[in-house]
């Protein structure tokens, strides 16, 4: 018989707002390397599980991005269904046992479908605008081509405010992977029980199970980041952040369910 995986929860299951994976993404990203002061880092993170997931090291990334995404192929023929742009802040933490990974602090994305996935895969998604250059294959001056020289730009702005913006000129040379396009990432799964809304949710830490993951080839940048303060939004509290590498390009991936971290 069919069924809902997420809300509503109805006998056909057709007005789910999110459906079971495999969930396909395709893309195209501008990704900055960001340097932080590593003490800062410990208020993004979940005080209840700070301990297990580890400490930040003082480095991390923030992706603009711009996707397409599908379960069976029929939202590409509703592009309303499958596009959406996020903006994805990313941490390295070392954790305990010496090893390091990424951690995602904060995730805003314009799409309701994208928003419940992220919340299922512990990547604590909100509402926010993302604009970014896109780069077209053609010799025009509208197009930004992948050459030396071209200008790219992004921003992130969440409840009429802009939270963070960039830029980026491409240098000519081949780039290479950052934050969660490079290293595994973690994500905090927890829901409250309105049944005793005095306790906090219990929170574990979440690895998502992702195949076939392509790029076509990155592209290096030099980049710059301005942080702007924000009456919710706690990104600020890193306090000044210095862009390092930076690259664009395109990237796909599928995520077949998640697994513990």
């Amino acid at each position: 018989m069919p069924h809902s995986f997420t809300p509503p929860h109805t006998v056909h299951g057709r007005s789910a707002l999110v459906v079971a994976p495999p969930w396909h993404y395709a893309g195209w990203l501008l990704n900055v390397a960001l340097d932080f002061d590593a003490a800062r880092g410990a208020d993004l993170l979940p005080p209840a599980i700070g301990r297990t997931i580890g400490r930040t090291t003082g480095r991390g990334c923030v992706h603009f991005a711009d996707w397409q995404a599908t379960t069976d192929g029929s939202e590409l023929l509703d592009p309303v269904q499958a596009q959406y742009r996020e903006t994805i802040v990313v941490l390295e933490v070392e954790r305990p046992d010496g090893s390091r990974c990424g951690f995602c602090p904060a995730i805003w994305v314009d799409q309701d479908v994208s928003m419940l996935r992220g919340l299922l895969q512990g990547w604590p998604k909100k509402m926010g605008s993302t604009w970014l250059t896109r780069s077209l294959p053609l010799d025009h001056p509208a197009a930004a081509p992948l050459r030396a020289g071209t200008r790219l730009g992004a921003s992130l702005a969440v409840k009429d405010r802009r939270v963070i913006e960039a830029e980026a000129r491409l240098s000519g040379e081949p780039g290479r992977p950052l934050g969660f396009l490079a290293a595994p990432t973690l994500g905090v799964v927890g829901f409250p029980d309105l049944r005793e809304p005095a306790r906090a949710p219990a929170l574990r830490l979440l690895r998502a199970d992702v195949a076939q993951p392509t790029a076509s080839g990155w592209h290096a940048a030099t980049a710059s980041l301005r942080v702007f303060e924000h009456p919710r939004e706690e990104l600020s509290l890193l306090g000044e952040l210095q862009a390092g590498d930076a690259s664009a390009g395109w990237f796909g991936l599928t995520v077949v369910g998640a697994r513990d971290a």
